[in-house]
């Protein structure tokens, strides 16, 4: 979890120049959030890019499972939830869509329980978007880019950063 852009881009680049791209790399974060470190006054970068995508389909999104799968099919793997205020984009949106994300109510925790985070860790996750956090994570391809992650995500002032 990441508590600004710079710290995020940082760890970002750590991904990049191990080969992940960023269809592999989950990023979620509040709406408010990514217009603040992310929105139209600030500079391009492929993190922004990222967290960007999703920008202005919300209101296109409904509640049922099927036009969230719908809308991450038209705009690639990244999906805005406005009833939830966060952005998710990467692997885990399809996770999230797939569990319906429905309920409005418990769909981010259950999405990331889904993926393979504990509850308790998830929960926490959960409260650090709503409080501006951005929280990235990879499933790396092995033990070497798993500990390289680590580092580099600390170096970046990361917070919470776990292996799972």
């Amino acid at each position: 979890m990441f508590r600004d852009r710079d710290s995020a881009e940082r760890a970002y680049q750590s991904l990049s120049s191990r080969g992940y791209s960023k269809d592999d790399v989950n990023v979620l974060m509040s709406d408010e959030t990514r217009n603040t470190h992310f929105g139209s006054n600030t500079p391009d970068t492929e993190l922004g890019d990222k967290a960007m995508e999703g920008a202005g389909v919300g209101s296109a999104i409904g509640g049922t499972a099927g036009a969230i799968i719908g809308a991450i099919a038209a705009i690639g793997t990244s999906v805005a939830l406005p009833g939830l205020g966060l952005v998710i984009a990467g692997p885990i949106a399809a996770a999230l869509a797939g569990a319906g994300a429905g309920g409005l109510t418990g769909g981010l925790v259950g999405a990331l329980v889904g993926s393979g985070i504990p509850e308790e860790h998830a929960k926490e996750y959960e409260s650090d978007i709503k409080n501006g956090g951005i929280v990235m994570g990879v499933n790396p391809r092995n033990d070497e880019d798993a500990r390289y992650f680590e580092e580099e995500f600390r170096r970046s002032n990361g917070d919470k950063v776990r292996r799972y």
